[in-house]
């Protein structure tokens, strides 16, 4: 195959809502995938109507960025012609052209993949991780039937990428997970689910059985519950550590990735914010100079660890996971801050937000600037929107004006966020 000049991966953010969306491209993100009401494997996220949809097109294009639609569920036979409405929907309503096309779709099935290509032939297609891609012939199998890009499987080693990325055509993109949480099950088909709730994983509906704790039953001793660990409170067999390769840019570039792709359209703004900052800087700073990057190693570290996560893990990229991708006593995240707010208005020297969590007068709050510091000021004063002074703002949601000791460099769209133990 063709050699290739070494480019700046994209990176790629999840927009579970419109809210999340306009945080991941303020800070930093190349391009965004999110899923429309139907047919996507989040259907719990709060997810995009048309004309949402539309509107989200607009002001990531605006940006000059791009925007991605999952439509990758295995679909049934109920599903095809829902699918299909879908498409001509989209289509009736100009998502495949102009200035509200979407830049591509995301799909796992064969007779979805189909219906794409004769309802919407000007749209990008791209091959859902789900489709369980970990060779070569596939990748040029998607290829030969006009796929753009091809999501590798989470099984997959870089040096096994390395080895794609030699055989198929220059203009064939990779895209891999960089961040965010594991599936147990292969490919992430997982049964559980549907075989536990009746809610299917492989449609959108996953109740994430997996981190639940589990027992073993032997079968001539019904009601008698056997750990598998030797451990008083159980064992969480399933719980997969998230996956983080924040130190491995440089390998994850070598091996030939297009796209550095990020999970959790489920997550908060903050998590989107951190994460998406966090990587736009190392990615930035690497190709700046590698000995910057590596000198800021502890920086997008400790980033890293400012929103929720499960401890990290590099899944399969160097080796076949272990007893130590595991999370065996716990099922609950690593939480170090809590999310209070994004900056909405600046009026009056007051931060205008709608808080998230609760947080008092006195205590000391940080603003995430969208270039990577961040400010860190004490609340002097908090109102509600009649300007009622309020020592506390205990009620997610609530319109509030805040005073703070410094509002230097401040700006409306920053994520404000407050440090818990």
């Amino acid at each position: 195959m063709e050699s290739r000049n070494i480019k700046k991966p994209e990176l790629l953010i999840p927009a579970g809502g419109m809210d999340t969306l306009k945080v991941a491209i303020d800070y930093g993100a190349d391009a965004v995938y999110m899923g429309g009401t139907k047919y996507g494997l989040r259907a719990k996220a709060d997810n995009f109507t048309i004309e949402e949809m539309k509107e989200a097109v607009k002001y990531v294009h605006s940006k000059g960025k791009k925007v991605y639609v999952t439509v990758n569920i295995f679909a049934h036979n109920d599903d095809i012609e829902g699918v299909r409405d879908y498409f001509n929907t989209l289509h009736m309503e100009g998502l495949d052209k102009g200035e509200t096309a979407i830049d591509a779709l995301l799909i796992s099935d064969f007779g979805i993949f189909t219906l794409a290509k004769e309802i919407l032939p000007d749209v990008d297609i791209h091959i859902s991780t789900q489709a369980n891609n970990t060779n070569y012939m596939t990748y040029n199998f998607w290829y030969s039937q006009g796929a753009k890009r091809v999501v590798a499987a989470r099984e997959l080693s870089l040096k096994e990428i390395k080895t794609i990325r030699e055989n198929i055509p220059s203009d064939m993109e990779i895209e891999a997970f960089m961040h965010g949480a594991m599936c147990i099950s292969y490919s992430g088909r997982c049964l559980l689910s549907s075989y536990f709730t009746g809610r299917d994983a492989n449609k959108g509906a996953c109740t994430h059985p997996c981190r639940w704790k589990y027992s073993v039953v032997e079968e001539k001793r019904p009601g008698e519950y056997l750990p598998v660990e030797e451990d008083d409170r159980g064992t969480y067999i399933f719980n997969s550590k998230d996956l983080c390769m924040i130190e491995y840019i440089p390998e994850m570039i070598a091996a030939g990735i297009d796209s550095f792709k990020v999970e959790g359209r489920m997550k908060t703004a903050l998590y989107v914010a951190a994460v998406t900052r966090t990587y736009r800087k190392a990615i930035d700073d690497f190709f700046e100079n590698e000995e910057k990057y590596r000198a800021n190693m502890d920086y997008y570290k400790e980033e890293i660890a400012a929103c929720t996560y499960r401890q990290f893990t590099t899944g399969f990229y160097f080796r076949k996971p272990d007893e130590n991708t595991q999370i065996y006593d716990n099922n609950t995240y690593v939480n170090n801050y809590i999310y209070l707010g994004c900056v909405e208005e600046i009026e009056n020297d007051m931060i205008v937000i709608h808080q998230k969590n609760k947080f008092t007068v006195g205590e000391k709050i940080s603003f995430m600037t969208f270039e990577g510091k961040n400010i860190d000021t004490f609340v002097q004063a908090i109102y509600d929107e009649k300007m009622n002074p309020m020592e506390s703002a205990p009620h997610p949601k609530q319109l509030l004006y805040i005073k703070t000791d410094n509002e230097e460099g401040i700006k409306k769209g920053m994520i404000i966020r407050v440090k818990r133990s």
